[in-house]
């Protein structure tokens, strides 16, 4: 979250922020709820005062035997009053809390304004679409054709916008996590943890998923618990209510999950095959770090992500986004778009973030500089990378005119050393 004084202080830019984000945010009833809390502090205190000082009264009047009934009294009008105005403050701050909660991060200063991803700024691009003699199909036809894809069991088991992979499906997805685990821990130097799948509303807020996008995560009733929606917010929140020495920064993590969203409402033409399902693979790296440090870090996370996409040998571009595509909690972020020739579209497969001090505040990450000063941490987190998409692009970008698919020689140790993937195979 943003800071309270930075927004009494800075109503304009904050107020822009979040036009140019699409969140609509009471920035007016969160002044006067601030205004009012502070207010009641006042007057908490000056009672506070007062009964201290008529505490003190009753006992010297009673230290001389002389009748302190009165001022018992008003000890005991000032007390109710007191709690009374206790009470108030109390609903206030929880009220401001929940306002201060719906206010985005603020956009840095070189992400370009924009409202839809068409706004988004081309960074580079790295490779060479591939040259087909014959017409490219899609990766839905051909997993089916080659038996490593299969939708239809995966919905008789589910519903629909789930994937089953099979046999060197099965491994391609096994090897393309430990590759990517390998690179980031043993070329990147992140550490690799494994978290639970399972995260709590605490840890949810922390990262920003809620209050905003709860509609679409998968929520358990019972236990309030959610299933996890992607690493990055069991990793980030493994430091929450902690001060870190500044000698502990950076710390780098990477972690493989199972990840899981509703995304209810935001279909439309990307329903077919591994474009847009409801369980996927993903790899995530997440960075805390100095505060003077976060943006040469992001730079360093995209790099990272970029490495996996070249090791692939997958053409891909790199995208700013804009301000109105930019993440709620985000005050910069770079997507990783990868080409598949079979659908002839750039599909995002991964999207690293800085969030500055805007998770750290949420989640309470602190650092104890070496002049003694308690800070909050940045964060940054960034896909290294998803697998779905990943797949899809891997067998539409090395498919050959037989049906099989070539595999990147990377994946060769974690594939058993095959060179790629035939029927039956």
């Amino acid at each position: 979250m943003l800071d309270l004084r930075f927004i009494r202080e800075n109503l304009a830019v904050v107020r822009k922020a979040a036009q140019d984000k699409g969140e609509r945010v009471d920035l007016d009833g969160l002044l006067a709820a601030d205004g009012r809390r502070r207010e009641l502090l006042r007057s908490v205190e000056a009672l506070r005062a007062e009964r201290n000082a008529a505490s003190r009264q009753v006992n010297e009047l009673k230290k001389k035997g002389e009748d302190a009934s009165g001022v018992i009294e008003r000890v005991r009008a000032i007390s109710q009053e007191s709690k009374t105005l206790e009470q108030e403050l109390s609903d206030v701050q929880a009220g401001l809390a929940e306002l201060l909660l719906t206010v985005p991060n603020i956009p840095a200063p070189d992400v370009p304004g924009g409202a839809t991803d068409v706004d988004n700024a081309e960074v580079r691009r790295w490779g060479e679409p591939p040259r087909f003699e014959f017409e490219p199909k899609p990766h839905w036809d051909i997993g089916s054709a080659l038996d490593i894809l299969d939708f239809e069991r995966a919905a008789k088991i589910v519903g629909s916008n789930f994937a089953l992979f099979k046999g060197a499906g099965a491994r391609l997805v096994r090897a393309l996590t430990n590759f990517m685990l390998d690179l980031h821990v043993r070329e990147h130097g992140f550490t690799e943890v494994f978290p639970p799948f399972l995260v709590n509303r605490d840890a949810m807020t922390g990262t920003g998923q809620l209050p905003k996008m709860e509609e679409d995560m998968y929520h358990l009733d019972t236990d309030d618990f959610f299933l996890n929606p992607t690493a990055e917010v069991p990793v980030t929140n493994l430091y929450r209510d902690e001060i870190l020495s500044h000698e502990d920064l950076p710390i780098y993590h990477t972690a493989y999950t199972a990840c899981f969203r509703r995304e209810a409402g935001s279909y439309g033409r990307e329903t077919r095959g591994l474009l847009r399902v409801h369980q996927f693979d993903k790899v995530e790296m997440v960075k805390f770090v100095r505060p003077d440090t976060s943006y040469d870090e992001l730079e360093s996370m995209l790099g990272c992500a970029e490495a996996v996409m070249k090791h692939l040998g997958l053409q891909y571009r790199v995208m700013m986004l804009c301000t109105g595509e930019l993440g709620f909690p985000a005050s910069k972020c770079y997507d990783i778009e990868a080409y598949a020739p079979g659908v002839d579209r750039w599909l995002e497969v991964s999207s690293c973030s800085n969030c500055t001090d805007f998770q750290a505040r949420r989640a309470n990450i602190r650092f104890r500089d070496a002049d003694g000063k308690v800070k909050f941490v940045h964060t940054l987190n960034g896909s290294g990378v998803a697998l779905p998409r990943i797949i899809a692009c891997i067998l539409e970008t090395y498919q050959q005119e037989d049906g099989s698919v070539r595999l990147p020689a990377c994946l060769a140790p974690y594939m058993g050393g095959t060179d790629g993937i035939r029927k039956d195979s």
